[in-house]
């Protein structure tokens, strides 16, 4: 598993990609999994900062208490078209709540300044996300580019015609 940071340095040019398709619309789908063993798929504003990538939520949501529970977890960005003409991105991995207030203060100011609107620190379920796995899907021409990263095996491009 890698920070946000790590993969970036072990594969630059595609965790670019992939940030850059989850912050054109800011919106993500994560994928938890439920007390029963079953899949839960919910709305998430993921957000790329200080080397992390980081998961949001209300105090005690579905989401969070899946997470808490079952830190695995799989995230896709919010596909603006059907031909995926801009890409399609996706992340795979672990999470790890945040417990430290000081860490929740800076995540808060900095989600703000981002956005133009953020919760106040401590009032919200915090995350960070381990990568086990990332993504990003792009048509070229007659074929599907897919460019996949993982720890043990590095950036692999495989073409799906």
């Amino acid at each position: 598993m890698s920070t946000w940071g790590e993969v970036e340095a072990a594969a630059g040019e595609l965790a670019a990609d992939v940030q850059r398709r989850f912050e054109a619309t800011g919106l993500g789908l994560l994928a938890t999994v439920r007390a029963d063993g079953s899949p839960r798929i919910s709305p998430i504003e993921p957000s790329f900062w200080d080397g992390q990538l980081w998961l949001g939520s209300m105090p005690d949501s579905r989401k969070a208490t899946d997470l808490r529970r079952e830190p695995r977890f799989a995230l896709h960005a919010a596909t603006a078209d059907k031909d995926v003409a801009d890409g399609d991105a996706k992340v795979a991995g672990r999470a790890t709540l945040v417990e430290d207030l000081a860490v929740h203060e800076r995540f808060a100011a900095h989600f703000k300044e981002a956005t133009g609107y953020g919760p106040e620190p401590g009032t919200f379920d915090l995350f960070t996300a381990d990568v086990i796995e990332m993504s990003f899907l792009k048509p070229a021409g007659d074929h599907l580019d897919i460019r996949i990263w993982t720890p043990a095996r590095g950036v692999q491009l495989v073409e799906r015609r």
